[in-house]
């Protein structure tokens, strides 16, 4: 099977349901930017897994980030007109259930945290804007599931916590936002 199709070369693509659109187009760019997340938390998944401070902890999240890559190719299907429920609720509630459980460990925030730190909480922090972004993106769409935007928006938060709890595992001290 050849990996080029040519019928992207004037600017247009299908979506799952065969309708053509803009390369431009709100959805594509919703879920270009999940497909965009989706990569760098690749790229945080190959830092937790390098990091030997996280030891069995590390494996955990290697594993979570996995489950998380996975259902973002879901949310890319939804977000791309496929048929079917990608996303569901049970998922929403399994990022709130991994969040718990990393609040539980990392102490309580005191101040806005600049989002820093060595390279494996950075990269928490970039796969976290990137969500933001996704989330954006997916609010200007029509008819963009209730379910898919929940996740989304619980991804963010799952990711900030897990920059704080990346951070208190490797004892790397949080930086603080300071009005200047």
């Amino acid at each position: 099977m050849a990996i080029y199709t040519k019928t992207g070369d004037h600017g247009e693509t299908s979506l799952a349901n065969g309708q053509r659109v803009s390369k431009t187009d709100a959805r594509i760019e919703a879920y270009g930017t999940v497909d965009e997340l989706n990569s760098w938390i690749g790229a945080l998944s190959a830092s937790i897994t390098r990091s030997e401070l996280l030891s069995a902890d590390g494996a955990a999240v290697a594993k979570q980030l996995e489950t998380i890559q996975n259902k973002l190719f879901n949310l890319g299907a939804s977000l791309s007109c496929a048929p079917g429920e990608w996303i569901t609720e049970e998922d929403v509630r399994c990022l709130e259930q991994w969040i718990d459980t990393m609040q539980s460990v990392v102490p309580p925030m005191r101040a806005f945290v600049l989002p820093a730190g060595g390279e494996t909480v950075t990269r928490c922090h970039i796969c976290r804007t990137v969500c933001r972004r996704a989330e954006r993106r997916m609010t200007e769409l029509e008819n963009c599931s209730q379910t898919d935007m929940q996740y989304i928006n619980r991804l963010s938060d799952y990711l900030f916590v897990l920059a704080r709890f990346v951070g208190h595992k490797m004892q790397e001290k949080e930086k603080n936002w300071q009005k200047m």
